[in-house]
């Protein structure tokens, strides 16, 4: 998901801007980003629907529904593995919206580390 960001001085492209609004309308949820969230610091990076519920207090459906959209979006991978399936982070995508919203000069400074 390689995108100009208009904070690097380049407006963003219509085909870009309207990937781009995708993904952030599904972040655009409490419970979506504390699944991101939990996902992200299980101990393995990874995590099934019945891993997710307890900690969200949410139905199994609703998490699946949940993370189905959070897989379309780009920002989770999932694997099947027997009857259940294991969601990751997928970095590329993480940092991609990160790198958008992050002013040019934090970018050169936080590379430089």
């Amino acid at each position: 998901m390689p995108v100009i960001s208009p904070l690097a001085g380049e407006p963003i492209r219509r085909a870009d801007a309207g990937r781009l609004a995708g993904v952030l309308k599904a972040l655009a949820d409490p419970a979506r980003l504390r699944l991101l969230s939990l996902i992200q610091s299980a101990p393995d990076g990874e995590a099934s629907v019945t891993d997710l519920t307890a900690p969200l207090g949410l139905s199994q459906p609703t998490i699946s529904h949940h993370l189905r959209i959070l897989t379309e979006a780009g920002l989770l991978d999932r694997e099947k593995r027997g009857v259940f399936a294991y969601y990751r982070l997928v970095p590329s995508a993480i940092a991609a919206i990160a790198d958008l919203l992050t002013p040019p000069r934090k970018r050169t400074r936080k590379a430089a580390r």
